[in-house]
């Protein structure tokens, strides 16, 4: 049982912390997304706003903490806040701490502090501050590291490092260890910070491979390289660019005899998770044909359930046409003559892709779409690719719909397909 949704996502002013808030952009297909020269999700997060929420953290750690410590700890604290659960009060003490990261732009500065650091100029006091900050943020694992320090956890706590199927696969993970009895109570944080800095150097070098691009390019091939300096669209039929963003997501799961047990709110069931990979050479690709995201799906299903009872389908299109042609393909295979009443809409432009967060605030947005009856549009979609099997939901209004049942998917570079099934908490 979900139990518990904290986030750390860009705003319209300010950060987006709560589940109210970040349904009243989702649900109104509204961009947080600023331009300076390029589209990004900025959290733009106060220390005020840190330490309010973390007021007695020891500042011979906090003080080196990353953005992507910062994020993910705020998530934490937000999420527990929601699910009425005391870290101070160790109401945390036996959870399992689970982390997705994805990207490493927030360790690059800890790393290179250190590898450029003057031995014989270095005080002992700034060597031990040295110290401390790179066995916190050197590793993919310095979010986990972290959280579990601060719930002071005796529960498993470890990273999974998948891309932008990260946090779906540790929800996956979360719910086998609660199924299988190892743990009652688990943390799910998806986080990740892509360098606007790096960002902005990849546009200016796409600008200067334009040309050798033009002279190469043969029948088939856009016509342009993917931009950061346009707004993505997915589902759109004029999307041709990805914009990138940073933040964090984090969701409560825990058994229903434990939920039960506390007067838990539930917002809804994680009832299985499917993963495959389209077995190709290259890493950097995708099978368009949608076979192995419908043999995830099929996987996630099972015997229990039929794709008949998922109207809805939380899909992790980023405005890459590429996914948006296997998620059309493998929809069609799975649906046949009724995809057209199939709903699969993205929220991506909403916040900027985050990589790691994505599954976890798939799983949200959906669950907050079911306890609610609607279903949030597609934000930046406003004329649906010809190509699409689906409807997208074009525009800015949520849809209403009562269902109990709908699939969340994400996916990695390199043919990683994730599937979620969720459910009310009633549903079967």
């Amino acid at each position: 049982m979900v139990t518990g949704m904290g986030f750390c996502l860009p705003g319209d002013s300010e950060p987006v912390f709560t589940a109210d808030q970040v349904w009243d952009v989702a649900s109104h297909g509204r961009s947080c997304l600023t331009h300076n020269g390029i589209y990004y999700g900025s959290v733009n997060l106060s220390w005020d706003a840190f330490d309010s929420r973390l007021p007695d953290l020891p500042g011979i750690f906090s003080r080196h903490y990353t953005d992507a410590h910062r994020f993910g700890l705020v998530s934490l604290v937000e999420a527990c806040a929601d699910a009425e659960l005391d870290i101070r009060a160790g109401d945390l003490g036996d959870a399992a701490v689970l982390a997705g990261r994805g990207g490493i732009d927030a360790n690059i500065p800890s790393y290179l502090a250190v590898l450029q650091a003057d031995a014989k100029a270095t005080s002992p006091q700034q060597a031990m501050e040295l110290f401390v900050r790179a066995q916190q943020a050197l590793t993919p694992s310095d979010v986990a590291l972290v959280q579990g320090g601060v719930t002071r956890t005796t529960g498993p706590c470890f990273t999974v490092s998948c891309g932008c199927a990260s946090s779906a696969v540790q929800i996956g993970n979360a719910r086998r260890m609660i199924a299988d009895g190892d743990i009652d109570i688990a943390v799910v944080t998806g986080v990740d910070v892509f360098g606007v800095d790096v960002i902005h150097n990849v546009q200016r070098l796409l600008h200067g491979a334009q040309r050798t691009y033009d002279e190469i390019r043969v029948d088939g091939m856009p016509e342009l390289l993917p931009s950061f300096d346009r707004i993505m669209r997915p589902y759109d039929r004029r999307a041709d660019c990805v914009n990138h963003g940073e933040g964090s997501v984090t969701l409560v799961l825990e058994s229903r005899d434990h939920a039960d047990r506390r007067g838990a709110h539930t917002y809804g069931q994680v009832l299985a998770h499917g993963m495959t990979r389209d077995g190709l050479s290259n890493p950097l690709a995708s099978d368009e044909s949608g076979a192995s995201l419908v043999a995830a799906i099929r996987t996630c299903l099972g015997d229990r359930w039929s794709i008949d009872q998922v109207p809805y389908i939380h899909g992790g299109s980023d405005g890459d046409v590429v996914v948006t042609a296997f998620e059309s393909n493998a929809a069609r295979q799975l649906y046949g003559t009724d995809v057209a009443d199939l709903l699969m809409t993205s929220q991506e432009a909403c916040f900027g892709h985050n990589g790691a967060p994505a599954g976890a605030l798939g799983v949200a947005l959906t669950l907050l779409m079911m306890e609610r009856s609607k279903v949030c549009p597609t934000a930046n979609c406003e004329e649906p690719a010809a190509n699409l099997s689906f409807n997208p939901l074009p525009g800015t209004v949520a849809q209403p719909l009562n269902f109990d049942y709908a699939l969340s998917c994400n996916y990695q570079i390199g043919g990683v397909k994730s599937a979620l099934l969720l459910g009310t908490p009633d549903a079967a």
